[in-house]
Order: structure tokens, then sequence, then C-alpha cells
């Protein structure tokens, strides 16, 4: 007799929201890269002076974050213990990248101050769907 150790519905909300907030988030970071004079354009150009002061690392470590937690969001409606440590790379980039965003820029004085606020969302929904990932491991949920 064979036993599975299924996920409960809890599972499949929580992953289904992680791939949907992880896709809104592949969908920001493609806007930032390929439309970004546009965007530019309709800013005030306080707002322009911290976007085009970006380093190119900067767009890398966005691209790491995003398209590691979008794949490990897949990886997790899988069922595949993969995601943890795609989860765990996304929320080391999403950490440095607005760690720089706060501290190394000057996005408090051009954006105002409700500038911290997506970011700390972004880092707090990056450490949930990791330790989520984490736990749905341990539970035998993921193969």
């Amino acid at each position: 007799m064979t036993t599975t150790n299924k996920p409960n519905v809890l599972f499949w909300i929580i992953a289904v929201i992680s791939l949907i907030w992880n896709g809104l988030g592949a969908f920001q970071y493609l806007g930032y890269a390929t439309m970004k004079d546009e965007m530019l354009a309709v800013m005030p150009e306080a707002q322009q002076a911290v976007m085009t002061a970006l380093p190119t690392w900067y767009t890398a470590v966005f691209a790491v974050a995003v398209w590691f937690a979008v794949l490990a969001s897949i990886l997790l409606l899988a069922r595949k213990k993969w995601a943890v440590p795609l989860f765990l790379i996304s929320l080391l980039a999403v950490v440095v990248q607005m760690v720089y965003w706060l501290f190394g820029t000057n996005a408090m004085e051009a954006f105002g101050s409700t500038a911290p606020i997506m970011p700390v969302v972004v880092i707090i929904l990056a450490l949930v769907f990791y330790l989520y990932s984490k736990s749905a491991k341990a539970k035998g949920w993921l193969r």
C-alpha cells in the first residue's frame, strides 16, 4: 500500500498567489528593461535622475530576483523541491536590490516618504515564499 502526502488547499492558494505576484514582478522587470525611455519621459526630473543612475549590476540583480522567483513559483506548483533554493536565491537578490534602492540612491528624496513601502513588501513576500516552500519540503509535499 502506498501513501501519498498531499498538500492542503492553503498550499495551492499560496503557490498560485506566489506565481501571480512574481509574474507581476516579471512584468515590472520587462517594463523597466525594455520601455525605459517611455517610462522616464513621464517621470519628474528627480525620479528620472535616480532611474538613469542605476548601475548595470542593479538590472542584473533585478532580473535574477524576478526570474528565479517565477521559476520557483512554477516549481512550487509542480511540487518540486528545487523551488526552495530558487526562492532563496531570489530572496537574496531582492534584499541586495532593495537595500541598494533605499540606501544607495536618492530614491527617498525623489519618490517621497512612501518610497520604502514597496521594497519592504517585496522583501517580506520573498521571505514568506521562501519559508513556505521550505516548510512544504519539510512536510514532504515537494519531491
